[in-house]
């Protein structure tokens, strides 16, 4: 996953300043096979604003992952009032260390705060959280979860998401956008600010040619969907778990897992928002 161990390798989610404060949780990190562009983002994007994606949230625990960059270990996306969703592996033990959230006093939603280092926007707390039941740590199949929120976001703060009949979202050579506060080279280099990169959706034979099954995961077409960039360089990375993958003004896609960052032979890999929404749905 793209966190603290994004499968083992990719993990997208965890963590800057975690390696200070949990020197055993950096192992499962692994440093991808190759440094990603270096001029990057997301990797290999662009800075944006959470003015201009509202609907983009980071996920922090100061406890947990320190205070620089106000804790933040994974992105979300809110798509109701009081509804964010994000990725499972982000509300594991292994990513939280305990097995209840509710032992993590300080875990927040931060709405509205392009720069992390700043005060800006709101740290809203959380009244419910529900983790897929079926996710799949050996597949990373199911990778959703949940967060019901104490407070409502600010007005139209929130994105639709793809629902169960939109296939054209997920065909092949579709241009989409990937957001998050995460590992801007493969090396550990953290943003503090929003970035977003422009990557293409693969055919899901591209994807399953790359994850056919073994330690990084097996793509299940049913449940993901990839995307990147041909030749590689454009990608989420480690700390970008949860964030969205967005079509045309709908959530496809939140950053899960794949192998190093923006490596042409493995693109990232996302949960199919389309194949989860009616779970999604039932908690809102």
């Amino acid at each position: 996953m793209r966190f603290p161990f994004r499968a083992a390798l990719r993990g997208r989610t965890v963590l800057a300043g975690v390696a200070a404060v949990l020197p055993a949780l950096a192992l499962p990190l692994a440093a991808p096979a190759a440094p990603a562009a270096a001029n990057s983002v997301v990797v290999g994007g662009d800075p944006t604003t959470t003015q201009a994606q509202p609907w983009v949230v980071a996920l922090s625990s100061r406890s947990r992952f320190g205070a620089s960059r106000s804790g933040q270990f994974c992105g979300g996306v809110a798509v109701g009032p009081r509804t964010v969703v994000t990725a499972a592996h982000c509300m594991g033990k292994e990513a939280l260390g305990v097995s209840d959230w509710h032992q993590l006093t300080d875990l927040r939603v931060i709405e509205g705060r392009t720069d992390l280092s700043t005060s800006g926007g709101q740290e809203l707390s959380l009244s419910d959280v529900w983790v897929n039941p079926t996710f799949d740590p050996s597949t990373n199949a199911g990778d959703v979860a949940v967060l019901t929120l104490a407070q409502p976001m600010p007005a139209g703060a929130t994105i639709a998401m793809a629902q169960p009949g939109d296939t054209a979202d997920y065909a092949a050579g579709t241009a989409a956008q990937v957001y998050g506060w995460g590992d801007t080279t493969g090396r550990g280099d953290y943003s503090n600010t929003l970035r977003t990169a422009s990557v293409t959706v693969f055919a899901d034979s591209v994807c399953q040619k790359a994850y056919p099954g073994g330690t990084d995961g097996t793509y299940v077409a049913s449940s993901m969907t990839c995307a990147g960039a041909k030749g590689g360089g454009r990608d989420a990375c480690q700390g970008d778990s949860g964030g969205p993958l967005v079509v045309s003004g709908r959530l496809i896609g939140l950053v899960s897992w794949g192998n190093g960052c923006a490596l042409a032979a493995y693109p990232g890999v996302y949960t199919r928002v389309s194949a989860v929404e009616s779970l999604i749905a039932q908690h809102m």
